[in-house]
């Protein structure tokens, strides 16, 4: 574990080495949640499985002990500047692969082209906002998953709150049991992540 300075404070990286390296996977957190989420501890293990080895990224919020979310200007600021500091300091020849779940998805997805990664990994990808009640609709979050170039898996829990986001040439959707949290079939997550980063990378 190891801070390092980012234009909004210092992040916090956690860092989960593998022998034989094939790739980095750099993962986001949630709005309120952390690096200790379930889904993102299966995702680091199948990766590790993999031979991916993993990069969790706490943002400062976090690691100045906020719950509430940074606005997207200074969460994407933070992460781009952890990225160039792994990718001078440990990451070397190897894929990139970046991602998270929910708000950290949202993140890997606007810098996807910044970052130079070569996959975006999406666990709950909070498609739709809450609606506000007597508010219209709310607009989809779809073009910020369009906006990425590059392929990305979705992995999304049948009934999550946010919604089901669509597929598409370069975008895989894994529905599994369970709703926003990903925590009913942890194994299905894992062998989602697992398969896809191997397929990624042959």
């Amino acid at each position: 574990m190891l801070d390092v300075e980012t234009p909004h404070g210092p992040a916090r990286v956690h860092l989960h080495p593998t022998e034989a390296t094939r790739g980095w996977l750099v993962l986001g957190h949630g709005a309120g949640g952390g690096v200790t989420s379930r889904d993102l501890v299966a995702a680091t293990a199948a990766a590790v499985d993999a031979r991916f080895a993993v990069a969790l990224v706490e943002q400062p919020y976090r690691v100045a002990g906020r719950r509430s979310p940074a606005p997207a200007r200074q969460l994407d600021a933070a992460w781009l500047a952890v990225v160039q500091w792994l990718r001078e300091q440990t990451i070397r020849d190897v894929p990139l692969v970046a991602g998270g779940r929910s708000s950290g998805a949202r993140v890997a997805c606007r810098t996807a082209d910044e970052t130079g990664a070569v996959g975006v990994l999406c666990l709950a990808f909070p498609f739709l906002p809450p609606r506000r009640a007597g508010g219209k609709p709310p607009e989809s979050r779809l073009s910020e998953l369009d906006a990425v170039n590059v392929p990305t898996l979705v992995v999304q829990g049948e009934r999550d709150m946010f919604g089901m986001p669509p597929a598409s040439g370069s975008r895989l959707v894994v529905t599994i049991a369970g709703d926003h949290s990903l925590r009913a079939d942890l194994p299905a997550v894992a062998a989602a992540v697992r398969d896809w980063l191997d397929r990624l990378v042959a």
